[in-house]
């Protein structure tokens, strides 16, 4: 039992790093937003990711040229697909806000995310956990719901006491924003999904003398690849469209500069970690760690909020959100049960 619990240690660990890693996202200015991206980007999903796995994966260069091309080019195009997911992101927020957008996109996206993988690994599941990874995932959907609109009545609040937030759209608007929300929770899966499908990669990490939870590390550098082309071209497209060069020599960059590569070593190091508890647990891995991370990242970023001032002078929100957060707890305990009927 112990040792079927490491895993799950390990996402939780990981959902610390994802649920403060948008901290950073906070000081973007004075850079333009596209300038902070691309160092973000380039520190996130190249240097920390490469270093990482250098370290802990013998004769990496080797494992990745043994590796088999189709998962190479389908962990890659996964990555890709899910940065198409990260544009928007970003797009939806301009269309229904911050809250909805975040809660639909994390309900979505974990179980998207989760699911996938198990259909296609449907007949390696032990059926002892498949109640409760559905139980699980159908918790985890009704505390995203109940956390979504902790947010939106948090907003409302704000915005009739005038305070500073993005406005959410009207009409035909609104309904092309939770559109586009949809669509996004749903390719963001794919970082998940691409992860899920490069297990041969690991398997050669392995034979090449890397911890079974470092052979993670080698099958991210795949699919980053193909995350990276598609943020680094979005960016560099969007600082030639805007002229934003000028971005990285405007005063007082220098901590904007900071917060990118903070922000970007936080990313990685939930990605990171995140694999090695779904290594250690095997074929089920991906369809237990990930929900559970999304949804404990959840707890952490409004934890991060609620330090930074974002739940002052809002109680009945606050409350609700603490129903959504006790919901997630439960949903934890129960794909964490799950995890350990994973042996026939």
């Amino acid at each position: 039992m112990n040792e079927l619990m490491v895993p799950i240690f390990i996402v939780i660990l990981a959902s610390v790093f994802q649920g403060t890693f948008g901290l950073g996202m906070k000081y973007i200015k004075p850079m333009a937003w596209e300038a902070w991206w691309i160092v973000h980007a380039t520190v996130a999903m190249v240097i920390f990711p490469l270093i990482w796995a250098s370290l802990v994966v013998p004769d990496l260069g080797g494992v990745l040229a043994q590796a088999p091309m189709n998962e190479v080019v389908g962990g890659a195009v996964m990555g890709f697909v899910w940065g198409i997911g990260g544009i928007m992101f970003g797009v939806s927020v301009g269309y229904i806000g911050m809250s909805l957008t975040y809660g639909i996109v994390m309900g979505l996206c974990s179980i998207a995310g989760a699911l996938i993988p198990f259909f296609l690994r449907f007949d390696s599941v032990n059926k002892a956990s498949i109640p409760f990874i559905i139980i699980g995932l159908v918790l985890l959907a009704v505390a995203v719901y109940i956390v979504t609109v902790a947010g939106l009545k948090r907003d409302k609040l704000l915005a009739e006491e005038g305070k500073d937030i993005q406005g959410i759209q009207k009409g035909a608007a609104f309904k092309k924003g939770l559109l586009i929300a949809s669509v996004c929770g749903i390719l963001s899966a794919l970082l998940a999904v691409g992860f899920d499908n490069t297990i041969e990669i690991g398997k050669l990490a392995r034979e090449a003398g890397a911890l079974e939870r470092n052979t993670a590390l080698a099958r991210w550098v795949v699919v980053l690849a193909g995350a990276y082309l598609m943020n680094v071209a979005y960016a560099l497209f969007l600082l030639f469209k805007n002229k934003s060069f000028g971005s990285f020599k405007t005063p007082g960059m220098i901590k904007a500069l900071k917060w990118s590569i903070i922000a970007g070593l936080l990313w990685f190091a939930a990605l990171g970690t995140y694999g090695q508890g779904v290594a250690l647990m095997g074929e089920i891995g991906t369809m237990i760690c990930w929900p559970v991370m999304l949804g404990l990242s959840l707890i952490v970023s409004n934890v991060a909020g609620m330090i930074t001032g974002e739940w002052k002078g809002v109680a009945g929100p606050f409350k609700i959100m603490l129903l959504g957060v006790t919901v997630i707890i439960l949903a934890t305990v129960v794909m964490a049960y799950a995890s350990t009927l994973k042996t026939v």
